[in-house]
């Protein structure tokens, strides 16, 4: 029998910075919602816009970016809050009530077996 290799999450495989927002990046990078809103794709844009346009990819641009940029662009006032408004409607989307919610709020199903 072979050794199963364990399965981590990549938010436990973030390189430690004291970059204060990156948790933030993180956060968003990592949102599977980024595929078809493009809402947050100014914000990879800004970081690295050549990696951005040929990867589409927001945790590859954050995994690559330097800290000196990460800091520059994370003290931009106009950066960061278009970064905190991001994030808040990430967080009230995922609060909201979803289709299934809205259309059967009377449903008993409450979980999926």
């Amino acid at each position: 029998m072979s050794e199963q290799t364990p399965i981590s999450h990549p938010k436990q495989r973030l390189i430690t910075t004291d970059v204060e927002g990156y948790d933030v990046l993180a956060e968003l990078a990592l949102d599977m919602r980024s595929s078809w809103n493009h809402a947050t794709d100014p914000v990879w844009r800004a970081l690295d816009p050549e990696l951005w346009a040929l990867t589409r990819n927001p945790w590859v641009v954050l995994q690559t970016v330097s800290r000196e940029k990460l800091q520059a662009v994370l003290t931009e006032p106009t950066f960061r809050k278009n970064l905190d408004d991001l994030v808040q409607a990430r967080r009230d989307a995922g609060e909201a009530p979803a289709w299934f919610q809205q259309a059967s709020p009377k449903s008993k199903l409450s979980c999926v077996e």
